[in-house]
């Protein structure tokens, strides 16, 4: 079982950076897959980025060449930078933890917000 909690969400204008952080516990992320999704008011979650375990990454169309997603196993959390932010970007971003045991776990979300 692995518990997430993600943070750094806020209110930013449009061309600003923000990075998230998504922190595990119960288990260790090492060479386990994580990922970011969005779920923007009014429509379905969706993807946004993942890593593999390897360090392999991928990312949506939407945010490719602005966001990056990165690791740090010895702190057991993941990141989300964020740059050149969009209003088209305002979310809930969840992070996500890809087969622990069979179970795939999600946080509760971090909000953020980009204004014009």
């Amino acid at each position: 079982q692995v518990q997430l909690v993600e943070s750094g969400g806020g209110l930013v204008q449009a061309g600003d950076s923000l990075r998230l952080s998504c922190a595990a516990s119960g288990s260790m992320i090492r060479s386990k897959t994580m990922g970011w999704y969005r779920q923007a008011p009014g429509k379905q979650r969706e993807f946004v980025a993942l890593m593999f375990g390897s360090g392999i990454a991928n990312s949506a169309d939407s945010v490719r060449g602005r966001f990056i997603i990165s690791r740090d196993d010895a702190k057991n959390t993941v990141y989300l930078q964020m740059n050149s932010l969009k209003p088209e970007d305002t979310a809930i971003y969840y992070c996500k933890a890809y087969n622990f045991g069979g179970t795939d776990y999600w946080g509760n979300g971090t909000t953020v917000t980009v204004s014009s």
